[in-house]
């Protein structure tokens, strides 16, 4: 049976990635992405797949994160030449 707090996180990671879409904002897109990630990180440890929730948030909330921001940042050094 589902309990009230998985139904509960599921609706926020997919209230978190249509608000990664939704967001012109190329920073508040990335920091929606990375909190969707996190959600889903605990999503996996409540089913039990610590393994893979730690996997989640290692590389899809920190990792790939700080690669968009490190790009991001790049790309706006390279517009103001």
């Amino acid at each position: 049976m589902v309990s009230l707090g998985e139904i509960i996180l599921l609706l926020l990671i997919i209230a978190s990635s249509f608000l990664a879409v939704y967001f012109h904002s190329l920073l508040a897109s990335i920091i929606a992405l990375s909190a969707m990630s996190l959600v889903l990180a605990l999503e996996f440890y409540i089913l039990q797949a610590p393994d893979v929730a730690i996997a989640e948030a290692g590389i899809g909330a920190a990792l790939v994160t700080a690669i968009y921001i490190m790009t991001m940042s790049s790309i706006r050094k390279e517009r103001g030449r």
